[in-house]
């Protein structure tokens, strides 16, 4: 009876190729690691949070914000010009829905740990995740934390694209 041989975990090839290019490169796995660590975040963290100040500096949020929410009792009709039209569209809509959804968590992460300018434990009202939507939904966005959060995804997406 032959036996057969013992099977290699998943990660086998990985170890093999992570020790093959710390022999390569003379240098300690562990080293290599905290370089690529250290690497990472000077690529990819500080650039967002630089996009992000810049955003913020520029007002880019807050005009996204503005192009995207329909001002309060008003309808397209009685508007003129590329920002009307656009937001009568499905992707407008899907974008408000988006904004709005985004605020309501931003604000409830705000109160937990005291951002976005709110007293840390502060308290929401007792209400459900949909009725804080559906409130802030009728409010439009409120600009609070609206054009901070248009800023980080500005900020993200350059990052990514960069």
């Amino acid at each position: 009876m032959a036996s057969t041989p013992p099977k290699q975990s998943k990660l086998a090839p990985y170890r093999e190729a992570l020790a093959a290019l710390s022999k390569r490169t003379r240098t300690p796995l562990p080293s290599l690691a905290v370089s690529f660590a250290v690497l990472h975040e000077l690529t990819a963290i500080l650039p967002i949070v630089g996009f992000f100040y810049g955003a913020r500096a520029l007002g880019v949020g807050e005009n996204i914000v503005r192009a995207v929410a329909r001002p309060q009792g008003e309808t397209s009709q009685h508007q003129d010009g590329y920002f009307a039209r656009y937001r009568d569209t499905w992707v407008a809509e899907r974008v408000r829905e988006w904004m709005v959804e985004g605020e309501v968590r931003a604000e409830r992460v705000g109160r937990r740990y005291g951002w976005f300018g709110f007293e840390k434990g502060s308290k929401m009202d007792d209400i459900s995740l949909e009725a804080q939507t559906a409130h802030a939904a009728s409010d439009l966005v409120s600009g609070r934390i609206a054009g901070d959060v248009a800023n980080a995804v500005v900020a993200y997406a350059l990052t990514k694209v960069h």
